[in-house]
């Protein structure tokens, strides 16, 4: 998620039961945990945390994130009014990162996002598709050609945050189909949607009240 730097969600650490409907915790422990119980020791939502936190925080592997978890453990189990004797591990987040719902992880951070939003989902006027490939991504195919990994992202430029975004491989995906997901999602009555050119065809516009594209 981007945030400008005019707007700036409040994270708030808190026990979880004193969380709150805006609370970033909330929306955590919301998510399944897809773990078998036998030998789960540290709870899912507590792990997103950790990520989200140390991900923040400049973190860029598994060893960044055990040695942030490490380096703050006494704090955010104080915090949280948690007993948990050693921090998650790198190989923790590995076996945890492998089988953690990645879509109802990116629906708990889009939700909890616009929760942040003063008047949330209503103040959304105008959102702004955007489509990158992932930096390293990129392979040769036998034919010639080359595959990555991309991600659409639908960005308030007013707001100044990114509310919702979705990775896809080449091959296995299109831009316009993950588009048009991420739109399903969201009530989009009386939102203008600016996006590149490849979106404008008509086939994508099936709402009997949309008024089709238009170019200018």
């Amino acid at each position: 998620m981007g945030f400008s730097r005019w707007y700036r969600p409040v994270l708030v650490l808190k026990t979880a039961s004193a969380a709150t409907d805006l609370d970033l915790i909330s929306f955590l422990q919301a998510i399944p945990d897809t773990r078998m119980r036998r030998g789960v020791r540290i709870s899912a939502w507590y792990l997103l945390l950790v990520a989200v936190l140390g991900i923040l925080s400049g973190c860029q592997s598994l060893r960044d994130l055990e040695r942030f978890a490490r380096r703050h453990h006494s704090v955010l189990t104080q915090q949280l009014g948690l007993e948990l004797r050693r921090p998650p591990s790198d190989s923790a987040f590995r076996y945890f990162f492998l089988q953690v719902d990645v879509a109802a992880l990116c629906t708990a951070i889009r939700d909890w996002t616009i929760a942040q939003i003063p008047g949330g989902a209503t103040e959304l006027d105008q959102l702004i598709c955007d489509g990158k490939t992932l930096r390293g991504s990129i392979e040769p195919t036998a034919g010639g050609g080359s595959a990555f990994i991309a991600q659409v992202t639908l960005y308030s430029a007013a707001l100044g945050v990114a509310i919702s975004q979705a990775c896809y491989a080449t091959g296995e995906n299109h831009e316009r189909a993950v588009l048009k997901q991420l739109l399903g999602d969201l009530n989009l009555e009386g939102v203008l949607i600016q996006a590149d050119a490849l979106h404008t065809q008509r086939p994508f516009f099936i709402s009997s009240r949309s008024r089709g594209p238009t170019s200018s």
